[in-house]
Formats: C-alpha cells, sequence, structure tokens
C-alpha cells in the first residue's frame, strides 16, 4: 500500500556574505516542532564565521556547480525528499536544486535571481557596488563594511543593531559570483550556471520577498517567480511588509519561518511504497 506522510526533514540554504550560523535560530525553531534540519555549507565553509574571516581564499575560489552538487549530494543521501529552504543566493541554489528534481517542497527567501530574470532595481545596483566597482573583484573575496552591510542587509535595523549582526554573522561573498551571476549574467550567449528551465515540472516553490529589502528587492522576486508561468508545478509568491534582506534573524522572524513552514508542508506530501 501506499503510505504517505509529510516531509520530515527541513534543509536551509545559507546566502552569499553569510554561513550557516543565520539560520541558527530557525534550526532551534523547527527542531521544537520535532523535524530534523540540516544546515549544509558550501564546500570549506564548514569553519567557523571568525575562520573564514582569516581565510578568505576558501571564499574567492568557490564555485556555482560544485556547490549545487555538494548541496545536492546532501539532500541525496536522505532518506524521504525534505522541504528545502534557501535564503538570498540560497534561493538559487534551491531553485537549482528543485531542476534537479530534489525536494517535497520549497520556499526561497529574498531570494537572488536566476538566469533570465532582467529586473535590477537602483537599490540592488547601490547594494551590490562595493563588489563591482573593481573588476579585479572577480578573482577575490569581497567583504561589506559595517556601513555597506547596513544598507544592503539590515536596514531596518538601527546602527548599533546592524553593527551586532554584522559582528556575528557577516563573511566576505566570492565576488567572480556576484559579477558572474549578478548584474551580468544575462548579457552571456547561451546558458550560464544559474539558468533553469522555467518550464519543466518540479516540487512546489514559494517566493518570499521582503518590501524593505534592498539587496533582493520584491521586484526582483516577482519577476523570478512569474518566470515559472508555463510550468505545471505550483509557484506561489508572497510580499511581506518592512521585512528586509536579513529577515530570517530581525524582529518577527519567528512569524516568517512559520509561514514558510506551513506553505511547505501543505504543499507536500512524502510517499513511500509499503508491502
Amino acid at each position: 500500500m501506499n503510505d504517505v506522510t509529510r516531509p520530515d526533514t527541513v534543509v536551509l540554504i545559507h546566502g552569499l556574505w553569510m554561513t550557516p550560523r543565520s539560520w541558527e535560530h530557525w534550526v532551534t525553531h523547527y527542531e521544537a516542532k520535532g523535524l530534523t534540519v540540516l544546515t549544509p555549507a558550501y564546500p570549506g565553509f564548514e569553519i567557523e564565521v571568525e575562520a573564514l574571516r582569516e581565510n578568505p581564499e576558501i571564499i574567492a575560489n568557490l564555485t556555482v556547480p560544485e556547490t549545487v552538487d555538494h548541496l545536492a549530494a546532501v539532500i541525496e543521501g536522505l532518506a524521504t525528499p525534505p522541504i528545502i529552504m534557501g535564503h538570498s543566493f540560497g534561493g538559487v541554489m534551491t531553485q537549482l536544486l528543485l531542476a534537479r528534481g530534489l525536494g517535497a517542497a520549497a520556499v526561497v527567501i529574498d531570494s537572488a535571481p536566476t538566469e533570465g530574470v532582467h529586473v535590477t532595481p537602483v537599490s540592488q545596483a547601490r547594494s551590490l557596488f562595493p563588489a563591482l566597482r573593481n573588476p579585479a573583484n572577480r578573482r577575490r573575496a569581497v567583504a561589506f563594511t559595517p556601513e555597506e552591510f547596513h544598507y544592503a542587509f539590515t536596514n531596518t535595523l538601527t546602527v548599533e543593531e546592524s553593527q551586532r549582526v554584522y559582528d556575528r554573522y557577516a563573511i566576505a561573498a566570492p565576488g567572480a559570483w556576484v559579477w558572474e551571476y549578478g548584474l551580468f549574467a544575462n548579457f552571456k550567449p547561451g546558458p550560464q550556471e544559474t539558468w533553469v528551465d522555467y518550464a519543466a515540472d518540479r516540487a512546489p516553490l514559494l517566493f518570499i520577498a521582503g518590501s524593505e529589502d534592498h539587496i533582493m528587492p520584491p521586484a526582483v522576486n516577482r519577476s523570478n517567480a512569474k518566470h515559472y508561468h508555463r510550468s505545471p508545478a505550483v509557484t506561489e509568491y508572497v510580499e511581506l511588509e518592512g521585512r528586509d534582506h536579513w529577515t530570517c534573524a530581525a524582529p518577527g522572524w519567528e512569524a516568517v519561518a512559520d509561514r514558510a513552514l506551513e506553505w511547505a508542508l501543505a504543499q507536500s506530501t512524502v510517499g513511500s511504497q509499503v508491502g
């Protein structure tokens, strides 16, 4: 007979300028609900924030294909398909993983865009400018200053609150990723490494955007979601008022976590053949 149950595992995928530490509140929140929670790091990011700051070569040399393969191996090793959630560039990773047929359902939060999304609001360009102003940054790990981080990530917080977030969580990001998959991916001919087949079937997908997000504004997430209009799979979009890019830990994050989980559980079932 067919035994259908809800997923029992959530995989949380961090974005750029962050590590799995950025999910620490969501881990305990979801574990308290009886779920198994995994926060796989990008390859080499398994060390602590402080160690990555001292060894940025790990960040500078990372590639998207090796990162997607690494994350896919984690998910493929699970007994049943999990819920996948990704923040920022973790949202791109999540979409690439869904395109491989992985996951029971997925939520992307303040997602960076996959290839083909041409919307570039002014606040996004300003947020990414520290990485884009010097072509040599393509070969470097690029960090935000506390002031740049405040504008891009934590603009609804005070300067003092933002500094505490920066001190605990912020690392550099691979400059090549910002150049190759940020504002310029769509100028290259042919599919690139963040391309997905928007018309293909896949697990259900929810986009959550924050109205005050500077680096990945709602217009970017809306456009990304609309690109899936030919897919037979469920694709939904919701915009949360007053939320910035740091929505996964800014005050009120619990409501965001609950909304994401409730949607994913409602959309997904895991079937296993018994007997």
